[in-house]
């Protein structure tokens, strides 16, 4: 039985919200979980800006996501998830504790501050608004919207060479249901790496020469720098994300599953897990299908090579108007 593509909220037990600031090129993705869940956690990334994730390593006490929130705005943009507490806390979602009621809100964040307006960052507002959005289904911004929108706002790839050489990239989705098993996928994608088609083996996004007219490899240029002293933009890059799925596998194995992933990152990016980038995946487990977790692994493989290329093809700009929100920067 082969995997059929479904709808990335087809997986079940949570909404996807948006809230974003295009004059400044950032914004918070939130998904919000309809009930208990199981979470999992790899860092495969040198310089992660992330929030509560050790919460979900194989030693830590079990506890469900209330919230996971992808950003930008690097560690700035940690106050983000302030904000989704606050939404939560008032609707009675979290852990309980007593008479208390204590949000679990995982988040982690990519650097975008290279483009549009580096003084303006997701803050408690802006986590506040995409939780809202996430449960409001007549929100403009509710839903899974892929390219330049909430975390993947202010996105960029192929960034070796500068912004003035990278190019525009977002957020993307993609999920697939495997008889009674569905997991999907959510990627917010600013690699310093090229992206590429893992099908194929075409790029599609990346470094470009300085006339930007053609693309260029950012490995060969790696390697031709071997031995250079000039170093890498350190943290100026991270590719974050989440699979969802209604398999029912323990937190150890949930781990096991996004340290799988690294597989989809290392197809679909390269270079990747470099010292520039901060790359973190989350596993969550909404349902109580069984599943064996190589299976499992396998299959959420297939959705994040998925979502990268749906973030890059639906984030595309013209060069005038990517080059103009880089000199922006620039200037402010």
């Amino acid at each position: 039985m082969g995997a059929e593509r479904i709808d990335f909220c087809g997986v079940g037990g949570f909404s996807v919200g948006n809230a974003q600031n295009f004059s400044a090129m950032t914004g918070v993705t939130a998904l919000v979980f309809d009930g208990a869940n199981v979470c999992g956690v790899d860092i495969s990334g040198g310089g992660p800006a992330a929030r509560e994730n050790y919460l979900f390593s194989p030693l830590s006490y079990q506890q469900s996501v209330t919230a996971l929130l992808l950003s930008g705005g690097s560690a700035y943009g940690l106050s983000a998830a302030d904000g989704a507490m606050r939404f939560l806390e008032e609707r009675g979602m979290g852990y309980r504790v007593g008479n208390l009621v204590v949000p679990i809100v995982p988040q982690s964040c990519i650097f975008d501050l290279g483009i549009g307006s580096s003084r303006i960052r997701p803050d408690a507002d802006m986590g506040y608004a995409a939780c809202e959005s996430a449960l409001n289904a007549d929100d403009e911004f509710h839903g899974p919207r892929s390219g330049s929108v909430g975390a993947g706002t202010g996105a960029t790839v192929g960034k070796l060479f500068g912004m003035e050489r990278a190019q525009k990239s977002g957020i993307g989705y993609c999920a697939f249901k495997c008889g009674a098993f569905k997991v999907g996928a959510v990627v917010a994608v600013n690699s310093l790496g090229d992206v590429y088609d893992w099908q194929s083996g075409k790029k599609i996004a990346g470094a470009m020469d300085e006339a930007r007219r053609n693309f260029i490899s950012t490995e060969d240029a790696l390697c031709e720098a071997a031995g250079m002293s000039a170093p890498l933009p350190d943290g100026t890059n991270t590719t974050i994300g989440a699979v969802v799925m209604n398999g029912a596998l323990s937190q150890q194995e949930l781990c096991k599953v996004a340290a799988m992933t690294r597989g989809a990152l290392a197809r679909s990016i390269n270079p990747v897990g470099t010292t520039a980038d901060g790359d973190t995946m989350y596993a969550i487990s909404t349902g109580t299908v069984r599943i064996d977790v190589n299976a499992a692994g396998v299959l959420a493989c297939r959705a994040v090579s998925g979502a990268i290329i749906d973030a890059v093809k639906s984030s595309f700009l013209e060069d005038a108007e990517y080059l103009k929100a880089v000199n922006a920067a620039k200037e402010k």
